[in-house]
């Protein structure tokens, strides 16, 4: 990123302007201004380096900021440089409120650009179609945003917007480079740098690297100097034998040859060459010897987006020796006028002289370079023929008339319909293109012709081809036959009228061998539903609830029992009520607003379907005895409700904690439901010596209920005291030892813990901690006893009582709540008339 100071810029334009020194190094805001409306250069200096420096505009005011410039001091020239970049991302909601304001339609000139700004990547960085970046930069804001719009929604629409050929060029690939050594072939012309490996054999044993010097020779030991210099490979050979026969005389051609030699090339001089014209990255390059023009457009990131990739030319010495047509090469793989450069040779990239679009039902959408007069069956062969979906007897030309042809304003663009009538394709269009043609050849229809369909209750539903004569059976013979839960009442056949209304009918079928009873004569396009019984059948269930394990509906089966639906729900659980259990069924008749009958059937230990030993049933816990066997099987119905009732009074063993100051802590079971608090503590011993009775903690899970506070002192001297409670499952009971210390907490200055003073109330222990904070709330202090039970501060009229914390309690003041504010004015208004009233009693009383 370019990254550059305002300032900087400010006083470099003054000073070559001329201005005063003072200017030179940093003008003002106030100058700044001044010169952006005086100075046109530097103006136009501006807003180039913010093309180019790649910041957005919030950076550019951040920057502005960051050097005390107004931050909008750029903004009308922001817009403009980054108009290019941000040309908007219009969505199609921008598109209908283009439309709906008038000034364009899907149709609209403007509308209809050939190809959208595009970037795509080679070795030399992003390559943008120029082309349709001078189209997006209109004057005009409204033909910027019509452009914009429109390039979006014909990209969304339509492809072929990749021009056929480029991306060659545009990936990291090896496939151009030539090698920097051998071998070569027969025709490789030597020259100055190449290295060449002599080998002889035979009568004589030698090897010699030879250097072809700048003069074009070689120097070759006991024979000496040769020129070589623009030879080609089969020349060379043909030249040793001369020279080296003079001086080893068994070098000769033929079989009486007693010595041989052999010849390569080892490694390969550079030639420098220039690419020109409509390239990526035009310039000079140093290639291979063995390098050709596709070799050099590789090394010059191929042709441009305005560049032809029909007529490249390789020029020699100010002559075109070879003129390449690079979609020989792709299209064909035929590279034999790809000659091989020399140094010096210019390879030229001319512009596109014309482009057309293929999109639709080809092989290969893409925008494709046409030659003058070459027709829709060559561009139809470039982009590799039809797909398998393609309507080739309809291909559609959407054409910008030439500017020779344009008789009439209003008629710049023109569809033509090019019908192939004889079917054989596009060989039978030789229909002569334009630049900027845009062919569409578009898919076959949707719907599918010359079949049948079978749906519902037959093995192999689905479509069947038709044919002439077929019938309703042969069709269904076709399908795999009918289900035997087919219904055989009726069978419907859908047809198709050619005003695409539809005509019902209907026949019934035989027997279960799917022989209608009326044979159908079917036609195309004809929709037959067999159906099937179990259609019409409503879900049946019956449903169990109470002593099992997994409760719920189940689906209705014939001869179902109570048993089965007992296995399906899991089996019983252990509080399961063994002698009886109710059903609940649809009534025979519902009058007087009855839904539902019950009645009462057996069980017996059968239903326990876990076994010991022996083939005994586990009977479960203790309980209600059940009969060893004997019940009889009980048939349900549809919708029957089953209850499993449990035994009166089954619970398994509820069990409380005992811990803390106690001779035997652990975990209790109750002994009855009526258990109380001072008898589990007898049963665990009675307290320790060490126990703080006031300080218990009786904590109870059941219900959430959390701690409660109870006075076991009390409880432990009358076990009639209300407070020694009923224990539940789950309690969780926990005797301190003795505590000396009153906690201080909440709103006072030093939170601490004081030691305990018997008779002392709630303001000593508050003062012994600093006192109240300037936000204590003191009205609403209160303390938490060692035992659970909270106590406050209460008032009757002008009396004050204040609680006296116990040893191990904890003193709490609250903050004041800062939306809980007095109204002192009415307040004082209420006693006076308290007042006034009392006197006027005590006058009265007097009197």
């Amino acid at each position: 990123m370019i990254r550059f100071r305002l300032g900087s810029l400010l006083a470099a334009a003054l000073l070559c302007a001329g201005a005063r020194p003072v200017f030179a190094q940093r003008p003002t805001p106030a100058q700044a201004e001044q010169l952006l409306r005086t100075r046109p250069d530097l103006v136009a200096q501006l807003r180039q380096r913010l093309t180019s420096s790649g910041l957005t505009p919030d950076q550019v005011r951040a920057r502005l900021r960051a050097e005390g410039y107004p931050e909008n001091l750029l903004d009308a020239y922001l817009a403009d440089a980054g108009s290019a970049a941000t040309a908007g991302a219009p969505n199609a909601s921008m598109l209908d409120a283009a439309r709906a304001l008038g000034i364009t339609d899907s149709t609209d000139s403007v509308l209809l650009p050939a190809e959208p700004i595009r970037s795509t990547t080679s070795r030399a960085g992003p390559v943008l179609d120029t082309v349709a970046l001078r189209r997006m930069r209109r004057d005009t804001t409204r033909d910027t945003l019509l452009v914009t719009l429109a390039e979006r929604e014909r990209a969304a629409r339509d492809s072929g917007f990749a021009i056929f050929g480029l991306n060659v060029f545009q990936g990291a690939t090896s496939q151009f480079d030539a090698n920097a050594a051998g071998p070569v072939d027969a025709n490789y012309r030597l020259g100055s740098g190449d290295r060449l490996v002599l080998i002889l054999s035979g009568d004589v044993e030698l090897a010699h690297t030879l250097e072809v010097t700048r003069e074009g020779f070689v120097v070759i030991p006991q024979v000496g100097q040769l020129y070589v210099a623009n030879l080609t490979m089969a020349q060379l050979e043909d030249l040793l034998y001369s020279r080296l026969g003079r001086v080893y005389s068994g070098v000769r051609r033929g079989a009486g040859a007693t010595t041989r030699f052999s010849v390569s090339v080892a490694r390969l001089r550079s030639n420098q060459i220039f690419v020109v014209g409509e390239v990526v990255n035009p310039g000079s390059y140093r290639v291979s010897s063995a390098g050709t023009a596709l070799t050099a457009l590789y090394a010059a990131g191929g042709p441009s987006t305005n560049g032809s990739l029909r007529a490249i030319e390789i020029r020699r010495a100010g002559a075109v020796i070879s003129t390449f047509d690079l979609y020989d090469y792709l299209l064909h793989g035929d590279a034999s006028r790809d000659v091989r450069l020399g140094n010096g040779d210019i390879v030229f990239v001319p512009p596109y002289q014309g482009r057309v679009r293929v999109v639709g039902e080809v092989l290969r959408p893409a925008t494709y370079e046409i030659r003058k007069g070459e027709t829709l069956a060559d561009v139809m062969r470039a982009d590799g023929g039809f797909t398998a979906e393609a309507g080739q007897r309809r291909i559609q030309i959407d054409r910008i008339v030439p500017a020779a042809d344009r008789a009439s304003s209003g008629r710049d663009r023109v569809v033509i319909d090019a019908t192939d009538t004889t079917g054989i394709g596009a060989g039978a269009l030789p229909i002569a293109l334009e630049p900027g043609d845009v062919v569409r050849v578009f898919p076959i229809a949707e719907r599918v012709r010359n079949r049948v369909v079978v749906n519902g209750s037959v093995w192999l539903a689905g479509p069947q081809g038709f044919r002439p004569g077929m019938t309703l059976a042969d069709a269904l013979r076709a399908a795999g036959g009918i289900k035997p839960d087919t219904y055989l009442g009726q069978v419907l056949v859908t047809r198709l009228r050619p005003d695409s209304t539809r005509l019902q009918l209907r026949t019934a079928l035989r027997d279960s061998s799917g022989a209608p009873i009326d044979d159908l004569g079917l036609a195309e396009d004809d929709e037959i539903t067999v159906y099937s019984l179990t259609d019409f059948r409503p879900r049946r269930y019956v449903a169990i609830s109470g002593a099992v394990r997994r409760g719920g509906r189940f689906a209705y089966r014939d001869g179902m029992t109570v048993r089965d639906l007992v296995l399906l729900a899991g089996g019983l659980e252990e509080s399961a009520y063994l002698r009886e259990a109710e059903i609940a069924r649809l009534p025979e008749s519902r009058t007087a607003g009855v839904t539902a009958m019950t009645f009462r059937v057996a069980l017996d230990s059968t239903y326990l379907f876990e076994r010991g030993s022996g083939g005994r049933a586990y009977l479960g816990p203790p309980g209600v005895a059940a009969p060893a066997s004997g019940a009889p099987e009980v048939a349900l119905k549809p919708y029957d409700n089953v209850l499993i009732m449990r035994q009166p009074d089954w619970e398994l063993q509820r069990t409380v904690t005992l811990g803390g100051e106690v001779k035997y802590s652990g975990g209790y079971a109750l002994m009855s439901k009526t258990e109380r608090l001072s008898d589990v503590i007898r049963r665990a011993g009675g307290l320790t010596t060490e126990a703080y009775a006031g300080g218990v903690v009786f904590y109870r899970k059941a219900n959430g209920v959390g701690r409660i506070g109870v006075d076991l002192p009390a409880v432990l001297k009358h076990s009639s005291s209300r407070d020694n409670l009923v224990l539940q499952d789950g309690d969780s009971i926990v005797i301190p030892r003795y505590s000396g210390v009153v906690t201080v907490a909440g709103a006072v200055n030093a939170p601490v813990a004081v030691a305990y003073v018997p008779s002392r109330g709630i303001e000593y222990y508050v003062a012994a901690a600093g006192g109240f904070s300037r936000k204590a709330d003191a009205g609403r202090a209160y303390v938490t006893q060692p035992n659970g039970k909270v106590e406050s501060v209460s008032r009757l009229f002008l009396v004050r009582t204040s609680p006296d914390p116990k040893p191990g309690s904890t003193v709490f003041v609250p903050e004041k709540d800062p939306n809980d504010k007095k109204d002192y004015v009415a307040a004082t208004a209420a006693v006076a008339q308290i007042l006034a009233s009392l006197v006027a009693i005590f006058v009265v009383v007097r009197r």
